[in-house]
């Protein structure tokens, strides 16, 4: 009855001028996006600094809904009467928007640390990373939309205080995850991108640090997913630290009719023809060749090739084992293999 009595008593004039920000503002939002947004963005992207590319990309598509939201609340807040509906519908408008903003400034700041990271291999980049942002920006969000509902933040907190004990004991093992991920990424044990062995014997290259786990995949392109506590106290060998560039160990064998000298000099040419030729060799790398040992029927050597990481090696040692096989045939030089004569005692020999 209040409302209609405070309605009755307003002007006609000032209720309609106190809708024209829910009119005027939508108009002006969407002029803005197309016009000025766009003219704004044109000049960003002739820039070389990405931040700007990111902040223009984040806020793009909730720009006409701001304008929108702030054209509500202005709109509502100069009506010529109050009410407790009305006061309710003004904080959810509120909230509506801080925590719009909230998100939009959450994924800001996560293609930040995006960009900050594949310019800066010595920061890793992840899910948990980037979901920590996005927990600890919304959060504080969060907490501007209970003030502005008047609640206060203290009982709030103490009861997460207490259900976060109960949690914390129900949940355990994934907070023991969560940790031991942290723990990894922190103490730099590995990172994605990483070539790493396990002491399971399993092997490949670190997909992803999430909450829970750690993705690895293998050489078949299968997943092996390993829970966080379990790597941060495995022993692992990681082919990437503390350079990704290996060498390649290559063991083949010649006659004892070989000319050693010979045989040095073409697998030496043979080596520099692969390094120079093969995208996954290392061309700084200065080839060799050792000689080991005199085997049951050869001199055995091996031959070392730098490649550029541990995928590499093993085109360089492809590419290397069919031009040095070709080459001997051409040099005539025998890689000789193991023969055996077997004599059945039921022959008779002259």
């Amino acid at each position: 009855m209040d409302f209609f009595n405070s309605f009755n008593k307003s002007s006609l004039i000032g209720l309609s001028l106190s809708f024209l920000p829910l009119i005027l503002l939508p108009l002006i939002g969407i002029f803005f996006k197309k016009y000025v947004h766009t003219k704004l963005k044109k000049l960003v992207n002739k820039t070389d600094w990405k931040i700007d590319n990111i902040i223009f990309d984040s806020f793009e598509n909730s720009i006409v809904f701001w304008f929108i939201l702030f054209g509500i609340y202005l709109s509502l807040s100069q009506l010529p009467f109050q009410s407790d509906v009305l006061n309710f519908i003004l904080n959810l408008n509120i909230a509506i928007i801080v925590l719009s903003i909230s998100f939009s400034v959450s994924n800001v700041c996560v293609k930040i640390l995006e960009l900050f990271a594949s310019n800066n291999t010595s920061f890793p980049s992840t899910t948990m990373f980037s979901n920590l942002f996005r927990i600890i920006i919304i959060s504080m969000g969060l907490l501007v939309v209970f003030q502005n509902f008047g609640i206060s933040i203290a009982p709030v907190l103490t009861a997460l205080g207490v259900g976060g004990l109960a949690i914390s004991l129900a949940l355990k093992d994934t907070l023991s995850d969560l940790f031991a991920g942290l723990h990894i990424l922190l103490s730099r044990k590995v990172i994605p991108g990483d070539l790493v062995e396990l002491d399971t014997s399993q092997r490949g290259v670190i997909e992803n640090i999430t909450w829970r786990n750690t993705t690895i995949k293998d050489r078949t392109n299968n997943m092996l997913v390993v829970p966080n506590s379990k790597l941060s106290t495995a022993i692992i060998t990681n082919f990437d630290v503390p350079v990704k560039h290996l060498t390649a160990r290559i063991s083949c064998g010649v006659s004892y009719d070989s000319d050693l000298d010979k045989v040095e000099s073409v697998v030496l040419d043979v080596a520099k023809q692969v390094i120079n030729d093969v995208e996954g060799a290392n061309k700084d790398y200065k080839p060799g060749v050792t000689f080991l040992n005199f085997g049951e029927s050869s001199i055995d050597f091996r031959v070392f090739i730098g490649a550029i990481d541990y995928s590499g090696q093993w085109s360089v040692t492809h590419e290397f084992i069919k031009r040095l096989h070709k080459r001997f045939k051409i040099e005539g030089i025998e890689i000789p293999y193991p023969i055996r004569t077997v004599y059945n005692k039921n022959d008779k020999y002259d």
